[in-house]
């Protein structure tokens, strides 16, 4: 995608199934908060609900992703009903979602820290779609553009907790495996999406 090498399809099937981790977001960090007993770490984690969901005045990251949708000629709705979702990443995002339910919250917490990567990421991704996919719409990236700081935000404060409680060789331990288990997560949303277009992505959307 960063090298420009996707069509119009393979764009749109990314952002489709991608649209299911994003709607997912809150609800793992809303468990996190749910299992987390210290007040001043739920003050700062509880701001990472907002800017996905939104609030009343202000668009949040869901929002701006349906706009990219959109701006990639799919419909609100068949972003919603998720009828283009792939069983991967559907059954790879529900495990990261049960994951920060059942987990301790600073190990769960420690599997966010894939986001320490993410503003390079973001640069990249909104080059690449500025470059070479011009055929999308530029108020269609603004989800990118919200995340270059954001994500940085983010990431730094989850590594400031990280270190603070996980304090001792088990729970050093277990934020590492946790960081490794979001990375499958990602690499086997990644790998149902290489299938998918290896397959024909016109196939399986008819048969969808």
């Amino acid at each position: 995608m960063n090298a420009g090498e996707l069509n119009k399809d393979e764009i749109q099937l990314w952002v489709a199934n991608l649209f299911y981790y994003q709607k997912n977001i809150p609800l793992k960090d809303a468990a996190i908060l749910a299992n987390c007993p210290l007040p001043e770490v739920r003050r700062t984690w509880v701001k990472r609900i907002t800017d996905r969901d939104g609030t009343f005045e202000q668009e949040g990251g869901i929002e701006k992703w349906i706009r990219l949708g959109m701006a990639c000629g799919l419909t609100s709705e068949a972003l919603m009903d998720e009828r283009h979702v792939r069983p991967s990443v559907r059954f790879a995002v529900d495990a990261y979602l049960n994951f920060a339910r059942t987990r301790p919250w600073p190990i769960a917490i420690a599997s966010s820290l894939t986001e320490l990567f993410a503003p390079d990421l973001m640069a990249k991704r909104l080059d690449a779609f500025q470059n070479y996919y011009i055929w999308i719409a530029s108020d269609g990236l603004d989800y990118f553009r919200a995340r270059l700081t954001q994500a940085r935000e983010d990431s730094e404060f989850a590594l400031e907790v990280t270190l603070k409680y996980c304090d001792d060789l088990k729970m050093q331990t277990a934020a590492i495996n946790a960081l490794c288990f979001k990375c499958d997560v990602l690499w086997s949303m990644l790998d149902g999406l290489m299938l998918t277009k290896n397959q024909g992505r016109d196939e399986y959307f008819r048969s969808g």
